[in-house]
C-alpha cells in the first residue's frame, strides 16, 4: 500500500508517541494476554495463519499474524461482531504503543469512531489496570480517518449506520473520565499511558472540574517517575 500524505505524517505521530510511551520498565509483562487475543482475531477473522504460536520464537508468529491482518484489510474483508470485540481487545493488549493501530483502524473503517471510543472508554473505565493503560494508547490512534474502504462490517444495518453527531461530546466524556483516574489510579503504567493525551488546559473542562486539573499537575509534578516529571511540563504550558 502506497504511504499518501496521511500516512506519512502519522508515522511521524507514531514515531513521536513511542518516544513518549515506549517506556522503559513496563510493570507487567502484556505478552501472554495478547497472544491470546491473537489468537481470537486469527479465529475470528479466518485469516490464513496457526491459531497459536508452534514451538521456536512466538515473535515470529506474531508478525504474521499481523502481516495477515493488514494483507486482508487491503484485499478486503467483512467483520462480524466478535470480529469488532476481538480487535479491540487486542488493541488494549497489544504491548506497542503504535503497532496497536493495525486493530483499531479496521474497527473504525468497519464501525465507527462511535463504536469503537465508546467501546475504549468501557475499558478505561472498568477494566483492569493493564486494560486501562492499553485504552488509553489505544485512544490515541480512535480520530484517524477512515481509509479502508474494503474494510466492512458483516452486518450490512452496522456499516450503513450514519455517525452520530455528538463526537466532541464523547471526547469531552473521555477526557474527563482520563482525568479522573490519573489522579485516583496510582499504578505507574495507568498515569504513563494516559498523560500523553491528557489536556492539562483548564479551559478544556467545565469549572467543576479545575481544581482536579490542578491536582493532576501537582501529581505529575511531585510523582518519583522520571517521565511523569518531564512529560507534564511539555504539557501545561500546551
Amino acid at each position: 500500500m502506497a504511504a499518501d500524505g496521511n500516512e506519512t505524517a502519522a508515522g511521524e505521530t507514531a514515531r513521536t508517541v513511542q518516544g513518549f510511551m515506549a517506556l522503559r520498565g513496563r510493570t507487567e509483562d502484556r505478552h501472554a494476554a495478547f497472544s491470546r487475543c491473537l489468537a481470537d482475531i486469527v479465529l475470528t477473522l479466518g485469516l490464513d495463519v496457526a491459531p497459536e504460536p508452534g514451538p521456536g520464537d512466538p515473535r515470529t508468529w506474531v508478525h504474521r499474524v499481523r502481516a495477515a491482518l493488514r494483507d486482508a484489510c487491503r484485499h478486503g474483508v467483512n467483520l462480524s461482531e466478535e470480529s469488532f470485540d476481538a480487535l479491540i481487545e487486542a488493541a488494549v493488549h497489544d504491548p506497542d504503543p503504535s503497532f496497536n493501530r493495525q486493530f483499531v483502524e479496521p474497527a473504525l473503517n468497519a464501525f465507527g469512531h462511535m463504536r469503537v471510543r465508546t467501546a475504549l472508554l468501557g475499558y478505561l473505565r472498568t477494566g483492569t489496570d493493564r486494560e486501562r493503560a492499553g485504552a488509553a494508547r489505544a485512544w490515541y490512534w480512535s480520530a484517524l480517518p477512515p481509509r479502508m474502504p474494503l474494510v466492512r462490517a458483516e452486518d450490512p444495518d452496522a456499516a450503513g449506520r450514519p455517525e452520530p453527531e455528538d463526537g466532541p461530546a464523547m471526547v469531552a466524556e473521555w477526557n474527563e473520565a482520563a482525568l479522573r483516574e490519573f489522579v485516583s489510579n496510582e499504578h505507574l503504567d495507568v498515569r504513563r499511558c494516559i498523560l500523553p493525551g491528557l489536556p492539562l488546559r483548564k479551559s478544556a473542562y467545565p469549572p467543576e472540574l479545575h481544581e482536579l486539573v490542578d491536582a493532576a499537575v501537582a501529581t505529575a509534578r511531585s510523582h518519583p517517575d522520571d517521565y511523569l516529571r518531564h512529560r507534564v511540563e511539555h504539557q501545561v504550558g500546551d
